[in-house]
């Protein structure tokens, strides 16, 4: 390993036995998203400069429209109604 690249995480290791324990749950987190192959990728993702269709936007005037008359539904009520849970949600794996 570079000897600056070893100095560096050196530095890294020291700033975060630094930091109180929420900051390091924010920085392990970070530093998860920045592993992982689908948070780089959408981070890299370049902008959605699509137009917005005009069925597209009657859907959001119709949406808009319902809230401004409707109480919104929280989360878990709707994983309820669906019959799921948060930790389904979060351990949720693609079909090989």
């Amino acid at each position: 390993m570079d000897p600056s690249a070893q100095s560096d995480r050196q530095q890294a290791h020291s700033y975060l036995d630094h930091l109180p324990d929420a900051q390091v749950t924010a920085v392990r987190g970070l530093l998860e998203a920045m592993l992982d192959p689908v948070s780089r990728a959408l981070a890299n993702a370049p902008v959605d400069d699509e137009p917005v269709t005009q069925e597209e936007e009657l859907a959001l005037a119709e949406a808009r429209e319902w809230r401004r008359h409707n109480k919104g539904i929280p989360h878990h009520q709707v994983l309820a109604e669906l019959g799921i849970t948060q930790e389904e949600i979060d351990n949720y794996q693609e079909p090989v």
